[in-house]
């Protein structure tokens, strides 16, 4: 890919469950929502020309991988939570990169606020 081109993405917004991540013990007891955003970059060219599936990362199974690790393993940091998901979905699917956001919008903050979210991009090495 030259310098001009600019990667293909394939974007899974808003995959929602219930996760046990926070420092806080009621965090890790309790429970609450978390949301993930998933950028995918990767070349679909071969998979549009073909028209298939099995030539693309495929977006439904992406989402279940990170259903998976929001309510799998407890984590204290959203940041931790971000760099597993996003290594996973790296290692488990043919992609160049994967750009992973972690909402959690009922963070322990005592002051009102809309969302608090970490972002990583990581790339095949």
């Amino acid at each position: 890919m030259t310098a001009l081109q600019r990667p293909d993405r394939i974007a899974i917004n808003g995959v929602s469950a219930i996760g046990h991540h926070g420092v806080f013990e009621r965090e890790k007891r309790d429970g609450q929502p978390f949301v993930v955003d998933a950028v995918l970059f990767t070349d679909v060219r071969a998979a549009a020309a073909k028209d298939e599936l099995a030539k693309t990362a495929n977006y439904a199974e992406v989402a279940e991988e990170i259903k998976a690790m929001i309510t799998g393993e407890a984590f204290d940091l959203i940041e931790t939570l971000a760099e597993r998901t996003a290594l996973r979905i790296l290692h488990n699917f043919s992609i160049d990169a994967v750009e992973v956001t972690v909402h959690k919008p009922k963070a322990p903050i005592q002051v009102p606020f809309g969302d608090v979210a970490v972002t990583v991009y990581r790339e095949r090495g």
